[in-house]
């Protein structure tokens, strides 16, 4: 080729080559067996040309080698690199993938209960870590050039995402930010921010999925593909199967056997019997069935999504039952062995407890369930032998989807509903992203495959909406804590903070929002102005006038509402009085006319034995008409007082039910009181009439210059519009007020209570604030008062984990029915007082509206992990423990991790001279036993 080109084209080829050699990405993509995809390529010059990235790209793409570029530049520039991640085992994951490349001298690890050469170039670390390092000014970020925040998306996140826009405002402004991003919708918007608060950021997005993605429905024996291409006169496009509109139809059709009018009497046994074959068709197979065809068609390895804990358990059971095996005899053998060198360090009573033998035989099968109930161990050792082929099918639930690469050549989705928390829902095109998005191994397979199982009521064309929607957008959910402000203000002051604050993508958000309406309000300002101009009159201020017709308008709608609400009040004293046999006449409605009075139907408890009303709906009389119809009338059929016109004797035999007795006793109603007049009520002298502002006003309008305008009313029809652009205006200038500096406003309450309760003052923080800097977490307040207040002291140490545990435990399901397990003696009376405390600042956050439904204030602690933390840490076993709390494994060793996290906040916060730090620490060493230290991922 280079035959053909001009000795100058060839001098300028030579001239870029020897260009591109000499920067830093060429001897990094020599350090890859593969090329480097066009997005990967753009991002890494950006960032070599000083800039700061945002790479937005979907999941297994390849996003990581742009963080692993800012490693190799922080190193050849003789800067640090901190790479971030949202979870500890994707920290631990990365790790190991730098330490293979870059060596273990040059790669620490920082997890918060792992600490491997922490003070190396590169060192790995949860996103809260950093946090914590920024807050604490610690000296690890001296010489610090980038920093990597993998899965940015994470700050959506409701309980943890405030961490990842804490790191990215306060980073000194010499780091350069590589953020990492699974694709979302708004990257643009994201990006522009990032560009505001860490200068110049380059926006790489892609949606190439490097290995294409194919859409599967399985239906019976039968996998079908979701789209078919179709040519049309703008090239290919898909459009959904129609064997599956199809197979919807039919299965929403009524069978026809027997009778058919269409086409005679019966219809023929062929017939009956191809209809028959048809539906057979349509059937949702079982979870064996599903792997066994995946297997045949060469789909495996594959993770099933489950929605459920439990169903990823009954779905390796039932494969096990139905004596399915994936594995050949070497694959036994190389899980066995590999697994029995993992869990070494167990002993055989915990690995009873932990189901080892039922877990190692799916394993040794090809067989395994993932979820966060399993201890993480398991969970490593399911993930190890997934990525080596040796587990060919994984039943997880949707947290696998967001954590660590794990990628599959299929993944199956059982449903598209999951509970939420709150209710069952449809997933959202995120959602269904996200999970799909595993399918597909990059360098080993040549596409992925997605499989949605049939269901029966499943709508073809919503599933194809939900696989080709794109649309998952990144949502703040940043908020001020108190231990963000006391941090805040100790390092910037309350001015400072305030405006750090008003920097979130939080805020940015909540302003481009306001844009909209500022633009509305800046149009209806000039249709003011043209309103004021049609309303102008040579003789006068018409505005002025207009606003005496309009204040006059208001008084008397005023005056005729107070008279309405004095006629219903009226109206409702008339009905009270009456009694049953009472005849009435009913003034108007459908049943206007002549009753009796069966019941008169008074509010809050029972009358004559029929059930009361509430008093909102005032008395609803049960009448009987002249016409024999039995009836509950209301207020509104009472527009005016009514009296009894006469008395009547209801027999005692009387039933309302019975046509027989409504007539007899209707006609002895007409007989009795037919001819009496009903009393016709005089209408009282309307209140305007002797109203001195009404008065005044009608004065002042009949004087003014404007009122003998020959173009009056033509003017009064302009005022009209003005007045009511101008109260649309106003409405929409007080929400612009609502959402501007509403992060900033928040921080201000969070400081009024902090400065009542003697944390800051003015601009100082005092030693109360001090210590609370040091305990992060959603009860960093309570905890601090527990420290101030001397709750905790004089404690021993399986007591203070029973405390501690309240700060960090959270049902996964609320149960306010069986109040929970407490130890006895001095452990329960501080857990009393820590309730007590709480139900004070509970108190003085309602006071200071800061409002907790907005994620923000102190949730009532949660005693449901007490007993169990109390009794591991007082040494006894762990089926002892587990079959008392009635926990997962998984769950018990992730609140034992998080409950030594707090345990050492609280060695390090707790005053000087009393027991409680020397305490925690001996607790932690309680907690950090057995299986929960032979876990090294929480």
């Amino acid at each position: 080729m280079t035959e053909d080109m001009s000795p100058a084209e060839r001098y300028a080829a030579a001239k870029l080559r020897a260009a591109e050699q000499a920067t830093a990405l060429a001897p990094f993509r020599e350090m890859y067996d593969f090329g480097l995809d066009p997005f990967q390529i753009e991002a890494c010059q950006a960032l070599e040309a000083g800039q700061g990235v945002l790479v937005a790209a979907p999941t297994g793409s390849g996003k990581t080698i742009v963080g692993e570029f800012a490693v190799h530049l922080a190193l050849e520039q003789g800067r640090k690199c901190f790479y971030t991640t949202p979870i500890k085992a994707l920290s631990n994951q990365k790790y190991q993938d730098l330490v293979r490349r870059y060596g273990v001298e040059k790669v620490g690890l920082l997890t918060g209960d792992n600490s491997v050469n922490s003070e190396a170039p590169v060192v790995v670390m949860t996103t809260e870590v950093l946090r914590n390092m920024l807050y604490a000014g610690s000296q690890s970020l001296v010489g610090l050039g980038y920093v990597v925040m993998d899965e940015v998306h994470y700050l959506s996140d409701r309980f943890r995402g405030a961490v990842w826009e804490e790191v990215i405002i306060h980073l000194p402004e010499s780091v350069t930010l590589v953020s990492l991003s699974a694709t979302v919708s708004n990257a643009e918007e994201f990006g522009d921010w990032l560009d505001t608060v860490r200068g110049d950021t380059a926006v790489i997005v892609s949606e190439h999925r490097p290995v294409p993605l194919w859409q599967h429905v399985l239906a019976g024996r039968r996998i079908y593909d979701l789209f078919e291409e179709r040519d049309g006169q703008g090239g290919g496009r898909r459009e959904v199967n129609p064997d599956l509109e199809r197979l919807a139809r039919m299965e929403n059709s009524r069978p026809t056997f027997g009778r058919d009018k269409r086409r005679g009497r019966n219809m023929r046994e062929a017939d009956r019997e191809r209809e028959r074959r048809q539906r057979a068709r349509i059937w949702t197979p079982s979870r064996p069935e599903v792997i066994d065809r995946l297997d045949n068609e060469g789909l495996l390895p594959a993770i099933t999504f489950i929605f459920s804990r439990a169903g990823c358990e009954a779905a390796v059971q039932q494969c096990l039952a139905s004596g399915l095996r994936l594995n050949d005899q070497d694959g036994r053998e190389q899980v066995r062995r590999i697994v029995e060198a993992r869990t070494a360090g167990i002993p055989d009573d915990d690995l009873h407890v932990l189901g080892y033998f039922e877990w190692l035989e799916g394993l040794e099968r090809g067989i395994a369930a993932h979820h966060a109930g399993m201890l993480p161990t398991f969970k490593e050792v399911v993930e190890e032998l997934f990525v080596k082929g040796l587990v060919k099918a994984v039943f997880a639930t949707e947290t696998l989807a967001l954590g660590i690469n794990m990628p599959a050549r299929s993944v199956v989705l059982e449903k598209l509903v999951k509970w939420n928390g709150e209710q069952h829902a449809d997933i959202t095109p995120g959602e269904y992203t996200q999970l799909t998005g595993r399918a597909g191994r990059r360098g080993i397979d040549i596409e992925g495959h997605a499989v949605v199982l049939w269901q029966r009521g499943m709508d073809p064309g919503a599933l194809a909406g939900l696989a080709g929607t794109r649309t998952y957008p990144l949502r703040s959910s940043f908020k001020p804590s108190y231990n963000m402000a006391v941090n805040l203000v100790s390092q910037f002051g309350r001015h400072r903070s305030r405006e750090l604050l008003e920097m979130s993508f939080a805020q940015f958000q909540a302003d481009k929002s306001v844009v909209g309406i500022s633009r509305q309000v800046q149009k209806n300002e000039e249709g003011l102005e043209g309103y004021r101009g049609s309303m102008t009159c040579h003789l006068g201020d018409f505005e002025e006038y207009s606003r005496l017709r309009r204040q006059l308008k208001d008084r008397e709608t005023e005056l005729a509402k107070q008279g309405a609400a004095q006629r219903r009040v009226a109206a409702a004293a008339a009905l009270e009085k009456l009694k049953p046999g009472d005849v009435i006449h009913v003034p108007t409605g459908k049943y206007a006319g002549l009753a009796l009075v069966l019941d008169p139907g008074m509010p809050s408890g029972r009358t004559n034995g029929h059930r009361g009303f509430d008093a909102q709906d005032g008395p609803r009389p049960l009448v009987l008409t002249a016409e024999r119809q039995v009836k509950r009338l209301a207020s509104i059929d009472f527009p005016v007082p009514v009296k009894a016109l006469d008395r009547m004797r209801i027999p005692r035999s009387f039933n309302a039910r019975s046509p027989q007795s409504r007539r007899d006793l209707a006609s002895a109603l007409r007989t009795r009181a037919g001819h009496v007049a009903p009393s016709r009520h005089r209408k009282p002298r309307a209140e305007a009439a002797d109203d001195r502002e009404i008065a005044r006003l009608r004065t002042e309008i009949r004087a003014h210059p404007c009122h003998g305008c020959a173009e009056r009313e033509d003017h009064a029809r302009w005022a009209e519009r003005y007045h009511r652009l101008l109260r649309d205006t106003r409405q929409l200038e007080r929400r612009i007020e609502g959402r501007t500096n509403t992060i900033a406003r928040t921080f201000d309450r969070i400081c009024a209570l902090l400065t009542e309760m003697d944390y800051l003052e003015g601009d100082t923080v005092t030693d109360e604030g001090r210590r609370l800097a040091r305990l992060y977490g959603e009860l960093d307040l309570l905890a601090s008062e527990c420290l101030r207040e001397g709750v905790w002291e004089g404690l021993g140490p399986a007591e203070l984990a029973a405390c501690a545990s309240a700060l960090v435990y959270e049902a996964r399901q609320a149960d306010d029915a069986v109040a929970p397990k407490l130890p006895a003696g001095k452990a329960r009376e501080a857990l009393g007082e820590m309730v007590r405390i709480w139900g004070r600042l509970d108190a003085l956050e309602e006071d200071h509206k800061i409002n907790q439904a907005e994620g923000v204030g102190q949730r009532e602690p949660d005693l449901g992990f007490a007993w169990a933390a109390y009794r591991w840490a007082s040494g006894f076993g762990l089926d002892d423990v587990l079959r008392e709390a009635e926990m997962p494994a998984g769950d018990f060793v992730r609140w034992c991790k998080q409950l030594i996290d707090v345990l050492g906040q609280i060695a390090a916060a707790a005053p000087p001279g009393g027991t409680v730090a020397r305490t925690a620490r001996k607790a932690m060493d309680g907690v950090l036993r057995g299986v929960v230290a032979y876990s090294s991922v929480g």
